[in-house]
């Protein structure tokens, strides 16, 4: 803390991003020893001399005595009080602070040492820079609120905490464990708020009994990484007065009977994650606690994709396909990346089918093998089998090249690549050419829906459920949030040419021959004609098709923010607007194809009114898709003896 030199100014010691030291600076910005504080020619009349030694005896002058070139009290004051004087107290300023500078002005003689440590009953030094609390805060003597939020601290020394504190406030600090307030801990304590530090363990529990806590009414752990809910729990359910608690933005509070298991063990408990608890909800939970021992620690989380709307129809685009090709088809569907388990075998293979769906195709030596990519179902099992196999047969693969910034193709001319896809020098030289909004972000996999061919409204109806057991890693994933793709697959086919078979000529015949060859060239002619008249009667059989790699083309891409998740929301529903994507070439090609249609007459169902050329961009439907992630939350016993059936 500072101290005071002969002519009472503070003087500072060493004691940099300490606490003491944030306190004096502060006390210094306040300027409570210059003008219009403290004691100079502005007021210097209102004293007796400095020959009196007592500070009692220092009475001020009557207000009328005041002589010519100072100011009255009430103008000094009005100094501080206006807001737009130089003098005027900052916007953030508290209480104690206008306290202080206003009895800096009516009786300077005051602020002293002393009385700053026996004035303050609350200290709050909000990001400072502190990172030691050092014991000259012991020199508080009446120090009830301790607020030292958005700070450095790693670790508190308790016994530099006065003994009177009864509320402490470390949101926002660097705090990895509780085992350094416990030694001992402040023994009037009420309040005791550690959000958004870094405690993190098991063993966070041992620290939050009664043995430490014996007082503590309301206690805020919110956002730190404590995943144990079950002793979490038990170590709570010691403190008899606890009525407040606040623990979302824990992994632990994103297993799906968070809420029951904590209201039902925590019988005395009040307000729960700044929701009332109520009779009601007490009475839905009841025997909840008893099967602790059974509920898994796992967060089940649901995916749904709706519709996809404001897609342009590329294929107007492309001109008609001539009897020799290529034959055009167009596919739209949406990805977006994940969190998965890193120690389960499902997510390792899934881990190499999503590196498949977005690595090169292979090449032209296996084009009559259909490839398209595909998304994550519910029968991944099978679907990853399969694509095991394939990988085991030691398929080639291409090089892709990017054509245009949002589009990425596969070239077909290009070498093939060595067969090891592990190796690190070939993935390097692969990622430079992929679509970065195709691939998953670190730590996550990619998921997809269907392929679906191209209307107004493209249905994904699109449902995934991701049951996760590593919850620090799941909170990291909410707190970065998903990226959803649309994506246009534009695949090309090319009817097969059969290649021409050598046929050996028949030996000369001879006359007798010659004869029965005669009537046999006739009874084929006759079976040739019958068979001609049935082929008319039947449809034409489909032609064989080989289909090139998909071009990969990105139509709009953006970010989800998961974080309400983990403050208390359970479900995060949005509709992704990724502008729009629709141009006047489009609708006036699609007018012309609409109107041709209408005069050919080709097809028998009534044909499309023409679309309209719309002029004004405001009244284009922009690119969007709709996207829910829900948390599951049980609100029942039943649900939860249900879940745990499933």
């Amino acid at each position: 803390m500072a101290t005071r030199d002969s002519s009472d100014s503070f003087v500072t010691k060493d004691t940099t991003g300490t606490l003491s030291e944030a306190v004096r600076e502060h006390l210094r910005k306040l300027c409570l020893r210059e003008f219009p504080c403290g004691t100079g020619s502005w007021n210097k009349s209102r004293f007796l001399p400095r020959t009196w030694h007592t500070w009692r005896e220092m009475v001020p002058k009557e207000e009328e005595t005041v002589s010519a070139g100072e100011e009255t009290v009430e103008a000094l004051l009005g100094l501080v009080r206006s807001h737009h004087s130089p003098w005027a107290m900052l916007k953030d300023s508290s209480a104690e602070d206008c306290f202080l500078r206003e009895l800096a002005i009516r009786n300077p003689q005051m602020i002293k040492d002393t009385f700053f440590y026996s004035y303050f009953r609350s200290l709050r030094v909000v990001d400072k820079g502190v990172t030691l609390v050092d014991k000259d805060l012991l020199k508080f003597l009446k120090l009830e609120e301790l607020v030292l939020c958005a700070n450095k601290i790693e670790e508190i020394d308790a016994n530099n905490l006065p003994p009177t504190l009864k509320v402490l406030e470390l949101y926002g600090n660097l705090i990895t464990s509780m085992e350094c307030l416990c030694s001992p801990p402040p023994p009037n304590l009420q309040h005791l708020g550690l959000g958004h530090n870094k405690l993190l363990g098991p063993l966070e529990s041992l620290y939050i009994t009664s043995n430490n806590w014996h007082k503590l009414v309301s206690l805020d752990l919110s956002f730190n990484d404590l995943t144990d809910l079950q002793s979490m729990i038990a170590s709570l359910s010691t403190l008899r007065h606890l009525r407040l608690l606040v623990l979302q933005g824990n992994p632990l509070a994103l297993v799906p009977y968070y809420r029951g298991f904590t209201v039902d063990s925590l019988a005395r408990l009040c307000v729960l994650d700044d929701i009332t608890v109520s009779p009601n909800e007490k009475h839905q939970f009841r025997g909840l606690s008893i099967q602790g021992d059974l509920l898994p620690h796992e967060a089940q989380f649901v995916v749904t994709i709706g519709n996809i709307r404001g897609v342009m129809d590329t294929s107007v685009f492309d001109p008609e396909p001539g009897p020799d090709g290529p034959f055009i088809t167009y596919n739209y569907y949406v990805t977006y990346d994940f969190v998965e388990d890193l120690d389960t075998e499902r997510n390792v293979l899934t881990h190499v089918l999503c590196l498949k769906i977005v690595k090169p195709s292979p090449t032209a030596d296996r084009l009559e093998e259909e490839v398209s990519p595909e998304g994550i179902s519910k029968e991944l099992s099978v679907f990853i089998a399969q694509e095991m196999d394939q990988m085991a047969e030691g398929s080639e693969e291409s090089m892709i090249t990017d054509t245009e910034a949002s589009e990425t193709t596969i070239s077909l001319r290009s070498p093939p690549m060595p067969q090891s896809v592990t190796s690190s020098e070939e993935l390097s030289k692969l990622r430079p050419r992929i679509d970065i909004r195709l691939c998953p972000s670190p730590g996550t996999v990619l998921f997809s829906t269907a392929h679906k061919p191209w209307t107004d409204v493209i249905p994904c109806s699109y449902e995934m459920t991701h049951t996760l057991k590593e919850l620090v890693r799941v909170k990291a994933f909410l707190l970065t949030g998903t990226v959803v793709t649309i994506v246009e697959e534009k695949i090309l086919s090319w009817p097969v040419v059969s290649t021409p078979v050598e046929v050996s000529l028949p030996a000369k015949k001879g006359k007798g021959d010659q004869k029965k060859g005669d009537k046999k060239d006739k009874d084929k002619k006759q079976k040739a004609e019958e068979e001609k008249e049935g082929l008319k009667k039947k449809k034409e059989a489909p032609r064989e098709l080989r289909q090139d790699p998909p071009v990969l083309r990105v139509l709009g891409s953006g970010p989800v923010y998961l974080e309400p998740l983990l403050a208390g929301e359970t479900l995060v529903s949005t509709v992704c607007n990724f502008g729009v994507v629709r141009t006047l070439q489009y609708d006036r090609l699609t007018q012309a194809r609409d109107s041709k249609k209408t005069k050919k007459g080709a097809k028998k169902e009534r044909s499309k009114p023409a679309t309209p050329i719309i002029e004004n961009v405001e009244q284009l439907e922009p690119l969007t898709v709709e996207i829910q992630i829900q948390l599951q939350q049980y609100r029942t016993v039943e649900e939860v003896l249900l879940g745990l059936a499933d």
